[in-house]
């Protein structure tokens, strides 16, 4: 059943032909081929280029002269000299005598008290006249609060109406005055703006010109929207016209409306804007 497989081939294992691995012989090969460069991508540039570059050529070298630099010449007397460039010390003042020494605020050791200095003041007799024409020291108020009799200063207990006799007392503070103040003029503020509002918003009768006026308005555009009416072609066979014969009856029926809403009633009010 099977014959030998044709030059180049092989049978595989299912009985099918394999190709050869390495490519045939063909005459096309030997003929010389262009070799195709790979193409790079564009580079990437920062939009900030221009930028950056006008920034750098304005702030480039800009303390280059025309020329060497116009300056004094240093002389030749003012040469380096050796540790001239060191920090120098301040001058040593002058050594104080040592027998002379500072001035203190105590009494040295050897320092004696004046001696001998009596009074003849009587301190007994003074203390004794003192005492005797003195006023008496009052006691401290105090109050007893249990059976104990445990004592607490009555002046700090808060049960003295010492606040009433003050000459402030019971007078409004000046901060809570200006806050009342300011509370009533923005409550009137808010009250007016209230008022405003419901002035634009209320309801404003017509007149009977301006009804009139208004009533002859819409029927001169009544009569105009109709003559545009009357001039459309009798057969209606686009999209477009059908759309523009239903757009003119739609506003001849809401003005035909409007005419006898207006007709009927002579009295009308309108909303302010």
């Amino acid at each position: 059943m099977f014959g030998s497989p044709p030059p180049g081939e092989r049978f595989s294992v299912s009985g099918r032909t394999a190709k050869k691995p390495y490519a045939e012989e063909n005459i096309s090969n030997l003929l010389p081929r262009l070799e195709e460069k790979p193409v790079k991508p564009p580079r990437y540039i920062s939009i900030y280029r221009p930028s950056v570059k006008c920034e750098a050529e304005k702030n480039k070298a800009q303390w280059k002269t025309m020329g060497p630099a116009k300056v004094a010449v240093p002389s030749p007397k003012n040469f380096l000299q050796k540790h001239s460039k060191e920090p120098k010390l301040p001058a040593r003042r002058k050594e104080q005598d040592p027998k002379k020494l500072p001035e203190l605020s105590v009494p040295r050791r050897t320092d004696r008290p004046v001696m001998g200095i009596q009074s003849k003041k009587n301190f007994i007799n003074t203390n004794a006249i003192a005492v005797i024409t003195g006023l008496p020291k009052k006691p401290q108020p105090i109050y007893v609060d249990r059976r104990q009799g445990d004592k607490y200063l009555l002046e700090t207990s808060g049960l003295l109406p010492k606040y009433i006799k003050k000459k402030d007392y019971g007078v409004i503070p000046k901060y809570v005055t200006r806050r009342n103040e300011e509370r009533e003029r923005a409550q009137k503020e808010y009250e007016t703006s209230i008022l405003e509002n419901l002035r634009k918003k209320a309801m404003k009768r017509l007149t009977d010109e301006e009804r009139k006026t208004l009533l002859q308005g819409l029927k001169k555009n009544w009569e105009e929207v109709y003559r545009e009416f009357q001039g459309l072609p009798v057969e209606m066979d686009t999209i477009p016209k059908k759309i523009n014969k239903e757009k003119l009856e739609i506003q001849m029926k809401q003005l035909e409306h409007d005419i006898d809403v207006i007709e009927k009633h002579k009295v009308i009010y309108i909303a302010n804007e």
